[in-house]
């Protein structure tokens, strides 16, 4: 649409964005701002994965972290806990009347 192509900052790109998201029509910008319609529509795209990525739960999160390893040692002492049951099962450890192998 633009005779010449033109550079789009960042921060102009943002102001476009916003203003497709405040409801202006698309028909319009494009032809205020001479950008094609598709450029336009890549813009908003790109604009609303970065805002759900933002978003999402940060990683990272000190909590978050403690809260994983936490529930990871959980996990292990489990498995562990199991093996010693089965191991003590076999061996009739705590089960009185029961010879060891």
């Amino acid at each position: 649409m633009a005779d010449e192509p033109q550079r789009w900052s960042k921060r102009r790109k943002m102001e476009v964005v916003l203003r497709l998201l405040r409801g202006e029509p698309m028909d319009d910008l494009s032809r205020e701002l001479k950008v094609e319609i598709s450029r336009l529509e890549k813009w908003r795209e790109k604009a609303m994965r970065g805002l759900e990525e933002g978003l999402r739960e940060r990683e990272g999160d000190p909590i978050q972290v403690a809260l994983d390893d936490a529930n990871r040692r959980i996990g292990e002492l489990s498995m562990e806990n199991e093996l010693l049951r089965e191991k003590a099962r076999r061996s009739g450890a705590f089960w009185p009347g029961r010879s060891k192998r």
